[in-house]
């Protein structure tokens, strides 16, 4: 193994570079001017139990600073690369409970790991286009936990009006420190059933698409910004 990927295993390397790109977001966080939206429409929703939120992928950075975490935990699901750990990392930093999800696991082993936190108490973070895309779908886990738990889903996006992107497949929103903010979280009108079809999954599919965009559309127009990723 080369040094570079025994570096990128090492915890202690992990938790420096997550150390930093916490004060890095912390920084962006401090020195935004932020509105919020629904945030009092999720806690009413916590007081009743945990919840799945879901969000894009590319809107994921300043997520665990938006989370009232004096409401409930959440745990945030990430895979075992490299960056998903620091990311991890970064979500301990500010309170939550990340949860590390081994493609080498089994979905009814995942789904067990969901229950369990939700059983504990914490909500449940996904990103419904990750890790790896395609960019803005709804990939099956987002469908499948609100299937399985039978909780509530909220949606969630942020934009900044100071940012760039990075040159990544989500064309991930990089904050940067300054200008105003815009947070969304918005409750699911639709309800997953215990069972369904093809071609009722299809709906849903489309239903919690239609949602997440506009979700994170609402969040850029706050700020006159276009629709972006």
């Amino acid at each position: 193994m080369s040094l570079g990927k025994r570096l990128a295993k090492s915890p202690a390397v992990i938790r420096s570079l997550g150390r930093i790109a916490h004060g890095w977001l912390a920084r962006c966080q401090r020195r935004t001017s932020w509105e919020v939206r629904g945030e009092d429409a999720l806690r009413a929703a916590l007081a009743q139990g945990p919840v799945l939120l879901v969000l894009r992928h590319s809107r994921l950075m300043l997520g665990p600073f938006h989370w009232p975490r004096d409401a409930a935990d959440l745990s945030s699901l990430h895979d075992t690369s490299p960056i998903a750990r620091i990311a991890g990392d970064t979500h301990r930093r500010c309170g939550l409970t990340p949860v590390a999800m081994s493609a080498r696991l089994s979905n009814l082993a995942m789904s067990r790991m969901v229950m369990d936190r939700m059983r504990a108490g914490a909500s449940i973070g996904i990103t419904a286009d990750g890790p790896l895309g395609p960019m803005g779908e709804i990939n099956d886990p987002p469908l499948d936990w609100a299937r399985i738990t039978g909780a509530p889903v909220f949606f969630y996006a942020y934009a900044t009006e100071r940012q760039s992107r990075a040159k990544s497949w989500d064309r991930l929103l990089l904050p940067r420190p300054g200008g105003r903010g815009a947070v969304v979280f918005r409750p699911w009108d639709d309800t997953m059933p215990r069972r369904t079809d093809a071609q009722e999954r299809a709906r849903l599919r489309a239903s919690m698409k239609a949602a997440l965009d506009a979700t994170t559309a609402e969040a850029d127009a706050m700020l006159g910004l276009p629709p972006g990723p």
